[in-house]
């Protein structure tokens, strides 16, 4: 589940210098250099439908995102998928980028209804719950899906809900990572010890030590969900140890991969693909793939089925991807990657199972069980918030 953010995108315009000072002189930008559009930020963009729907009577939909649409990250990925929702015929998309977790998120989606004509919403950053609940009894002939949160009865009845289970790549990120390290020290940049947060931090561990039993995972909690500054301070920290592959789970990636590109480390990225911005440094990635699940979910509000309730996707339907490997992986590592990918999508393979121990010893899966996330595995398994074994690093 996507978690609350206390730091948002757009909320410091010096962080770009900040980035410069933190990686080092090592880090040299041009203009332009790893950035699609310095253009696309915050603001609205649609067309201009009339009320009540589409300028062709059709469908308009809206979409908030609580950062740039252009992070190479969470935001954009969601982004990406509203793009295919484009694609339909009949529906006009608006959106609605860099809205607050606060009353400019009901701002923005009231403003929605009762300009454009919206009658389907998807609010996509996890904070935005509450402030869906506020408004959904206003509107009631508008459905609002929310990303991330839990229904639970007394919830108003216009309000669906849905998410991914992305921990699968992380794990199939740890493999390529395990295989592709020189000094079996890998890195992690985490925002809060989570139970998210921590599943992914111990999928990874996990799949590295699968073909590399003697990596570790060194995990820096930065305490912010955007936070460029120390996202580089981090790397740079890590890269001071002889930690040659450093990954995270943060809002934006961004700063991890040019830091780690501007001291010539490996990475792999979270969200969305990376590799644009350090092409020679970058692995692969956990990827988001929203759009079969957006465009899903428009098709069945059309026909009048019933909206998600807590629906999850997973490598199953397709909802997460892996990012295309980069040069530097190696064949041995596609090939590891291979047949776990083709048992994680036919649903035949069990990340989690015992012996499982915690990085203080203490035993979290014992041996002969096994746990997956259909039976609550995921939260089952981080209940005591204990990173895994090979994991070096703090929870408090």
């Amino acid at each position: 589940m996507k978690c609350p953010r206390f730091l948002r995108l757009g909320q410091s315009s010096n962080w770009m210098a900040g980035l410069l000072l933190a990686a080092g002189a090592a880090l040299v930008f041009t203009p332009g250099c790893g950035k699609k559009d310095d253009t696309a930020s915050s603001g609205s963009s649609a067309s201009t439908p009339a009320a009540g729907g589409t300028a062709s009577g059709g469908l308009t939909v809206g979409f908030l995102y609580v950062g740039a649409k252009d992070d190479y990250g969470y935001n954009e990925a969601h982004a990406a998928g509203a793009a295919e929702v484009k694609k339909m015929p009949g529906v006009s998309v608006i959106e609605d980028d860099s809205v607050q977790e606060d009353k400019d998120c009901e701002t923005a989606m009231e403003s929605m209804v009762k300009l454009n004509g919206a009658k389907l919403i998807f609010a996509t950053s996890f904070g935005y719950f509450p402030h869906v609940k506020a408004v959904a009894p206003k509107f009631p002939d508008v459905t609002f899906l929310h990303a991330g949160g839990t229904l639970k009865d007394g919830d108003p009845p216009n309000v669906g809900s849905y998410f991914a289970y992305i921990d699968e790549l992380e794990y199939l990120c740890g493999i390529v990572s395990g295989l592709t390290t020189k000094t079996g020290k890998l890195g992690y940049i985490a925002a809060k010890p989570i139970p998210p947060v921590l599943r992914d931090i111990n999928a990874f561990e996990l799949g590295a030590k699968s073909v590399n039993p003697k990596a570790t995972t060194t995990v820096i909690f930065t305490g912010g969900w955007f936070d460029p500054i120390k996202e580089a301070n981090a790397v740079n920290n890590l890269a001071d140890q002889q930690i040659d592959v450093v990954t995270g789970h943060i809002d934006s990636p961004k700063a991890m991969i040019l830091a780690a590109k501007a001291r010539n480390i490996f990475c792999c990225g979270y969200h969305f693909n990376g590799s644009a911005l350090a092409p020679d440094q970058y692995l692969t990635g956990a990827e988001w793939n929203w759009g079969p699940m957006y465009t899903k979910f428009v098709s069945d509000f059309q026909a009048g089925k019933p909206k998600p309730i807590n629906t999850m996707g997973s490598i199953l339907d397709n909802s997460v991807q892996l990012s295309p490997y980069g040069p530097a992986v190696s064949q041995a590592a596609k090939d590891a990657v291979t047949p776990v990918l083709a048992a994680m999508k036919a649903g035949t393979f069990q990340m989690y199972k015992g012996p499982i121990n915690d990085n203080t010893g203490k035993v979290m899966l014992e041996a002969g069980k096994a746990l997956s996330d259909q039976d609550g595995m995921i939260w089952g398994l981080n209940s005591t918030g204990q990173l895994v074994e090979g994991c070096i690093g703090s929870t408090k």
